[in-house]
């Protein structure tokens, strides 16, 4: 399998298996000298881990950070950093009676096609929860990004109909759902509870702040700022849309009004413009739902299924901190980039 690797000068290649022993993401061509302790990259991992609330999967994982190598006396030496993650709660039986069967709203099918063979326990590789590794090296790259006083934060702007009135950054990690409007927030919660009593799942869109960054990141062909966050963001499973500053919306708009600024999103011509970059993604609904559902089997018959397991009603909360992980890997591989821009 191709395709496990990103990045150009900061590189992460990431492993491991929903039902696996761990997951795990080496990370290549982090500098020397930057302070980097398990701490530094547990905090991140406590913010995606399952468990967490009564809106997101009840499967229990410490999500604990084993650094490997690539640092020493607490400081990255420039040799390749792994960093290993346990999976110490899976129920691989609750997928007994998906062996034969693709899922709807899966990877499953072609996955299976294309390999020949698949893990059918959680979705093997194709679960979300690969996305445990790409948080672990994406607080590395917050780290880099913050010694050169970039920040990067996202948040939940909706969820089914309800959208955030105002935006509070200072309210996001206070409520389960990481919506930056509180009375939203609450209305939410409420949303993805009774559509999980009703058995289904529920999806939404979370907005993504980067802030400090210089003018000239980007390359202005195929490597453009908003061509490789696109890249980085649509990798992350569920993620179905993304626009940058006005984006859609700009459709609409005259030449001169779209000039303004505000609506480029902090790119232009492929190239950071010294605003702060900003972005949108949508979020389907969790395909993993608890009602009865036609499949297909691989041996081409049709099929009903109720699904087992544990499962998120909602992604989004979740999945906050992985698209700051995955802004955070492209801003800080075109930091190390744009270094070699001019003698």
């Amino acid at each position: 399998m191709s395709g496990n690797t990103f990045g150009t000068l900061f590189k992460v290649t990431t492993c491991g298996e929903s039902h696996g022993k761990a997951v795990g993401v080496i990370i290549d061509g982090c500098p020397a000298g930057l302070p980097l302790t398990e701490t530094d990259i547990q905090k991140e991992l406590d913010r995606r881990k399952p468990g967490q609330s009564e809106v997101t999967t009840p499967r229990k994982e410490s999500d604990t950070a084993v650094i490997e190598s690539g640092v020493f006396n607490g400081t990255t030496t420039g040799t390749p950093i792994a960093v290993r993650i346990a999976n110490e709660n899976h129920h691989s039986a609750d997928y007994e009676n998906i062996a034969h069967c693709f899922r709807p709203g899966h990877a499953d099918r072609g996955y299976f096609e294309k390999y020949g063979i698949r893990d059918y326990r959680g979705g093997g590789r194709a679960s979300g929860r690969e996305t445990a590794a790409r948080v672990a090296a994406g607080a590395v790259a917050k780290k880099i990004l913050a010694h050169n006083g970039i920040t990067v934060r996202a948040w939940v702007k909706s969820i089914g109909p309800i959208t955030a009135k105002s935006c509070r950054f200072d309210t996001i990690e206070q409520n389960p759902v990481r919506c930056c409007d509180p009375e939203a927030a609450e209305k939410m919660k409420e949303y993805i509870l009774q559509k999980a009593s009703e058995k289904e799942s529920v999806g939404g869109i979370i907005e993504c702040r980067a802030d400090g960054l210089p003018v000239g990141w980007g390359e202005p062909v195929f490597d453009k700022l908003d061509a490789l966050l696109a890249h980085a963001v649509l990798s992350v499973g569920s993620i179905k849309g993304i626009e940058f500053g006005s984006g859609f919306e700009a459709s609409l708009l005259t030449g001169s009004e779209n000039n303004r600024p505000g609506h480029s999103g902090g790119i232009t011509g492929g190239i950071s413009d010294g605003e702060p970059l900003f972005f949108r993604v949508a979020v389907k609904p969790t395909p993993s739902i608890f009602r009865p559902q036609e499949c297909l089997t691989d041996t081409g018959e049709t099929t009903t299924i109720t699904l087992k397991g544990r499962h998120d009603p909602c992604l989004c909360p979740r999945l906050v901190p992985v698209i700051e992980a995955m802004t955070a890997l492209v801003l800080a591989d075109l930091l190390l980039r744009d270094r070699a821009s001019q003698l």
